[in-house]
């Protein structure tokens, strides 16, 4: 299949594998619904395709000259098209509820891939891009690598499986990085569990078209190629996590702010500030997630992921919801001023998230009874 220099989603085959580029730099790679139709098509393909035994994903670069090979890489994926949800919203556009269903259905597939799946998680990670990356079989991370779950920013959860995959980093490395948002690079990634191996950048051209010049005749030939070529040698660092463990293990978000505000510490202090910018009501309503979804499966954390982000739209209607108006603030109006609703922390009272975790549907009807 050739590749279409227009299409958002360029797919490929290239003997044995199966390539994706996603191709919108302009808006860092963010995922459309048509986007998230192509590649779950793609894959769905190359699943039942027996000459298919590896599938590999990247992103451009938005500097890139379209035909360099090496343009390619450098972005990866910002995350979902978050002007898409503020609009649709507006309108009143029914296709924001098709973007969740099938984003997450995506997402679950991903993680349940039965041929290799390779992550060049080059540039910016984020959101939407972590849904499509950690599922992956190797997550390759480089010196550009940006990585974040940054949705309390506008309002939103880490969503995309971020309950499920957030919650298994080591101690309580979940609460901090859903909590804050806060960016990390490669070698944080590999230390916390989000990513296998880090590459120097200026090998990702030569490995991705090594992948389509190779002969696979099978997904244990793929293996044995990743075990010798990527992971050999490899090791997860063993991170320190104290200093996290210390804040981000406290009961409510409320003593966590208080105990980082009371420290003479310089992170602490940063990382309070930071607090104090996110939604007062979306940090509790993370906090509770991450916690329900440390004994999850992650089919039941998409489900309830999914009943999270139909409140987030409808529990509080239009402008009033807390995500339109932290979409608003940063990326429509640009005024870096959200109208947070309680506006500090101390306003949340005891049992307020607890709506966004009510289902609006019946097991039977769920849009994702069938993962």
């Amino acid at each position: 299949m050739s590749e279409e220099i227009k299409h958002d989603v360029l797919v490929e085959q290239r003997g044995n594998a199966g390539l994706i580029t996603l191709n919108r730099p302009k808006a860092l790679n963010a995922l459309s619904l048509s986007m998230i139709r192509e590649l779950s098509n793609a894959l769905l393909a190359w699943r039942d395709d027996a000459s298919v035994q590896v599938v590999a994903i990247r992103g451009t670069n938005k500097a890139g000259r379209p035909g360099t090979p090496e343009s390619r890489f450098g972005g990866f994926c910002a995350g979902g098209d978050i002007r898409f949800f503020h609009q649709a919203v507006m309108a009143g556009d029914a296709s924001l509820e098709d973007f969740f269903t099938e984003e997450y259905a995506l997402n679950h597939l991903i993680h349940n891939y039965p041929k290799p799946y390779i992550a060049f998680m080059d540039g910016v990670v984020m959101g939407g891009g972590m849904g499509i990356s950690q599922g992956a079989r190797v997550r390759i991370v480089t010196d550009h690598t940006k990585m974040a779950m940054p949705e309390t920013n506008i309002g939103l959860f880490p969503d995309v499986g971020g309950g499920y995959f957030l919650s298994r980093c080591p101690g309580h490395v979940g609460e901090y990085l859903t909590l804050t948002g806060e960016v990390i690079g490669a070698d944080e990634a590999i230390g916390y569990g989000l990513a296998d191996v880090k590459l120097d950048a200026a090998r990702l051209p030569a490995l991705w078209e090594a992948l389509g010049a190779r002969t696979f005749t099978s997904t244990a030939a793929v293996e044995e190629w990743i075990a010798t070529e990527l992971i050999a040698g490899g090791a997860r660092p063993v991170v320190d996590t104290a200093p996290i463990d210390t804040y981000f293990s406290l009961q409510r978000v409320k003593h966590i702010v208080d105990a980082l505000e009371a420290s003479t510490d310089t992170w602490a202090l940063k990382t309070a500030a930071t607090l104090r910018k996110r939604s007062p009501l979306m940090l509790h309503v993370t906090l509770e997630q991450i916690r329900r979804a440390r004994s999850m499966t992650l089919a039941d954390d998409l489900r309830m992921e999914r009943d999270m982000v139909y409140q987030c739209f409808h529990l509080r209607a239009g402008e009033a919801s807390e995500t339109v108006e932290g979409i608003r603030a940063l990326a429509v109006d640009k005024d870096y001023k959200p109208r947070w609703n309680p506006a500090r922390i101390e306003d949340v009272k005891p049992g307020m998230a607890d709506a966004f975790f009510a289902s609006p549907w019946t097991a039977e009807t769920h849009p994702l009874r069938e993962l």
